[in-house]
Protein backbone atom coordinates (compact mmCIF):
# COMPACT_ATOMS: atom_id res chain seq x y z
CA UNK A 1 0.00 0.00 0.00
CA UNK A 2 1.57 3.69 -1.02
CA UNK A 3 1.60 5.70 1.97
CA UNK A 4 3.94 9.24 1.48
CA UNK A 5 4.95 11.34 4.49
CA UNK A 6 6.18 14.86 4.42
CA UNK A 7 8.77 16.03 7.80
CA UNK A 8 9.08 19.72 7.17
CA UNK A 9 10.78 22.29 9.48
CA UNK A 10 13.76 24.66 9.74
CA UNK A 11 17.45 23.76 9.73
CA UNK A 12 18.79 22.20 12.29
CA UNK A 13 14.99 20.95 13.87
CA UNK A 14 15.55 17.64 14.17
CA UNK A 15 14.10 16.33 10.65
CA UNK A 16 16.66 14.04 9.03
CA UNK A 17 17.18 12.07 12.71
CA UNK A 18 13.34 11.91 13.09
CA UNK A 19 12.43 10.36 9.61
CA UNK A 20 15.18 7.71 9.75
CA UNK A 21 13.96 7.14 13.10
CA UNK A 22 10.89 6.42 11.20
CA UNK A 23 12.08 4.88 8.32
CA UNK A 24 13.72 1.67 10.67
CA UNK A 25 10.35 1.75 12.90
CA UNK A 26 8.80 0.54 9.35
CA UNK A 27 11.34 -1.88 8.19
CA UNK A 28 14.61 -3.42 8.78
CA UNK A 29 16.42 -2.75 5.41
CA UNK A 30 15.02 1.18 4.33
CA UNK A 31 16.25 2.48 1.02
CA UNK A 32 18.19 6.34 2.07
CA UNK A 33 17.87 7.99 -0.97
CA UNK A 34 20.39 11.17 -1.29
CA UNK A 35 19.45 13.93 -3.64
CA UNK A 36 22.55 16.41 -2.94
CA UNK A 37 25.07 17.54 -5.03
CA UNK A 38 28.85 18.18 -3.01
CA UNK A 39 29.29 21.26 -4.02
CA UNK A 40 32.05 22.47 -0.96
CA UNK A 41 33.82 20.88 1.85
CA UNK A 42 31.65 22.18 4.57
CA UNK A 43 28.56 20.13 3.04
CA UNK A 44 30.81 16.87 2.26
CA UNK A 45 31.69 17.11 6.08
CA UNK A 46 27.33 17.29 6.44
CA UNK A 47 27.11 14.51 4.29
CA UNK A 48 29.50 12.44 5.90
CA UNK A 49 27.80 13.36 9.35
CA UNK A 50 24.78 11.62 8.21
CA UNK A 51 26.57 8.72 6.58
CA UNK A 52 28.08 8.26 9.96
CA UNK A 53 24.53 8.13 12.07
CA UNK A 54 23.46 5.28 9.58
CA UNK A 55 24.49 1.61 10.10
CA UNK A 56 24.89 -0.92 7.65
CA UNK A 57 20.61 -1.84 7.41
CA UNK A 58 20.54 1.16 4.82
CA UNK A 59 20.47 0.94 0.88
CA UNK A 60 22.12 3.99 0.00
CA UNK A 61 20.69 5.55 -3.27
CA UNK A 62 22.09 8.82 -4.70
CA UNK A 63 20.30 10.36 -7.38
CA UNK A 64 19.82 14.15 -7.57
CA UNK A 65 17.20 14.88 -10.60
CA UNK A 66 15.03 11.85 -11.76
CA UNK A 67 13.94 10.26 -8.90
CA UNK A 68 11.66 7.79 -10.84
CA UNK A 69 14.74 6.36 -12.33
CA UNK A 70 14.69 4.66 -8.78
CA UNK A 71 12.72 1.01 -8.51
CA UNK A 72 11.77 1.53 -4.39
CA UNK A 73 8.63 -1.16 -5.34
CA UNK A 74 7.31 -2.26 -1.93
CA UNK A 75 10.17 -0.65 0.74
CA UNK A 76 10.11 1.97 2.95
CA UNK A 77 12.37 4.64 0.92
CA UNK A 78 13.54 8.33 2.62
CA UNK A 79 14.36 10.55 0.47
CA UNK A 80 16.71 13.43 2.03
CA UNK A 81 15.88 16.03 0.97
CA UNK A 82 13.06 17.94 -1.22
CA UNK A 83 15.01 20.91 -0.62
CA UNK A 84 18.20 19.86 -2.42
CA UNK A 85 16.29 18.13 -5.05
CA UNK A 86 14.76 21.04 -5.50
CA UNK A 87 17.62 22.99 -6.05
CA UNK A 88 19.18 20.49 -8.36
CA UNK A 89 16.34 21.71 -10.69
CA UNK A 90 16.12 25.22 -9.96
CA UNK A 91 20.23 25.25 -11.43
CA UNK A 92 19.87 23.16 -14.12
CA UNK A 93 16.54 24.61 -15.55
CA UNK A 94 19.01 28.03 -15.25
CA UNK A 95 17.13 31.72 -17.33
CA UNK A 96 20.74 32.67 -17.48
CA UNK A 97 22.62 35.65 -16.03
CA UNK A 98 20.22 38.79 -14.72
CA UNK A 99 16.99 37.91 -15.91
CA UNK A 100 14.23 39.75 -15.93
CA UNK A 101 11.46 39.38 -13.08
CA UNK A 102 8.81 37.80 -16.00
CA UNK A 103 11.70 35.22 -16.58
CA UNK A 104 12.46 34.91 -12.91
CA UNK A 105 8.64 33.67 -13.00
CA UNK A 106 8.60 31.59 -15.80
CA UNK A 107 12.02 29.78 -14.57
CA UNK A 108 9.70 28.97 -11.41
CA UNK A 109 6.88 27.80 -13.13
CA UNK A 110 9.00 25.96 -15.20
CA UNK A 111 10.64 24.40 -12.37
CA UNK A 112 7.65 23.83 -10.62
CA UNK A 113 6.00 21.96 -13.11
CA UNK A 114 8.96 19.83 -13.48
CA UNK A 115 9.28 18.64 -9.91
CA UNK A 116 5.55 17.94 -9.52
CA UNK A 117 5.60 15.76 -12.75
CA UNK A 118 8.89 14.28 -11.92
CA UNK A 119 7.81 13.85 -8.04
CA UNK A 120 4.39 11.85 -9.30
CA UNK A 121 5.79 9.08 -11.57
CA UNK A 122 8.40 8.83 -8.40
CA UNK A 123 5.25 8.01 -6.33
CA UNK A 124 3.10 6.00 -8.38
CA UNK A 125 5.42 3.51 -7.38
CA UNK A 126 3.51 1.23 -4.31
CA UNK A 127 5.72 2.07 -1.81
CA UNK A 128 6.10 4.13 1.44
CA UNK A 129 7.66 7.63 0.82
CA UNK A 130 9.44 9.55 3.86
CA UNK A 131 9.98 13.45 2.51
CA UNK A 132 12.23 15.50 4.41
CA UNK A 133 12.15 19.45 3.37
CA UNK A 134 12.69 22.89 4.86
CA UNK A 135 10.17 26.01 5.78
CA UNK A 136 12.32 28.31 3.75
CA UNK A 137 9.62 31.07 3.73
CA UNK A 138 9.37 31.30 7.89
CA UNK A 139 11.96 33.40 8.09
CA UNK A 140 12.36 37.03 6.58
CA UNK A 141 12.03 38.25 3.00
CA UNK A 142 15.53 38.02 1.52
CA UNK A 143 16.79 41.18 -0.78
CA UNK A 144 18.78 38.30 -3.48
CA UNK A 145 15.94 37.85 -6.12
CA UNK A 146 17.11 34.00 -6.87
CA UNK A 147 16.67 33.19 -3.13
CA UNK A 148 13.10 34.91 -3.05
CA UNK A 149 12.81 32.92 -6.26
CA UNK A 150 13.52 30.02 -4.80
CA UNK A 151 11.96 30.06 -1.53
CA UNK A 152 8.39 30.96 -4.14
CA UNK A 153 9.58 27.74 -6.20
CA UNK A 154 9.83 25.51 -2.62
CA UNK A 155 7.43 26.77 -0.59
CA UNK A 156 4.85 26.43 -3.66
CA UNK A 157 6.15 22.32 -4.28
CA UNK A 158 5.41 22.16 -0.15
CA UNK A 159 2.17 22.81 -0.48
CA UNK A 160 1.70 20.68 -3.53
CA UNK A 161 4.07 17.52 -1.92
CA UNK A 162 2.26 18.18 1.56
CA UNK A 163 -1.66 18.07 -0.67
CA UNK A 164 -0.65 14.48 -1.47
CA UNK A 165 0.34 13.40 1.62
CA UNK A 166 -0.83 10.66 4.14
CA UNK A 167 1.15 12.57 7.18
CA UNK A 168 2.67 15.73 7.45
CA UNK A 169 4.92 16.35 10.51
CA UNK A 170 6.85 19.69 11.32
CA UNK A 171 9.41 19.80 13.58
CA UNK A 172 10.45 22.13 16.03
CA UNK A 173 13.36 21.81 18.45
CA UNK A 174 13.53 18.49 17.95
CA UNK A 175 10.26 17.52 18.63
CA UNK A 176 7.77 16.34 15.95
CA UNK A 177 4.39 17.75 15.67
CA UNK A 178 1.94 16.47 13.63
CA UNK A 179 0.50 18.69 11.30
CA UNK A 180 -2.36 15.94 9.23
CA UNK A 181 -2.65 12.32 9.59
CA UNK A 182 -2.90 9.91 12.18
Amino acid sequence: MKKIILITGGQRSGKSTHAEALALSLSDRPIYLATARVWDDEFRERVAMHQARRGPQWTNVEENLQLSRVDVQGRVVLIDCLTLWATNWFFDLNPGDNPSAAERKAHVERTLQALQEEFDRFTAQEATFIFVTNELGMGGVSENAVQRSFTDLLGWFNQYVAARADEVILMVSGLPVVIKGK
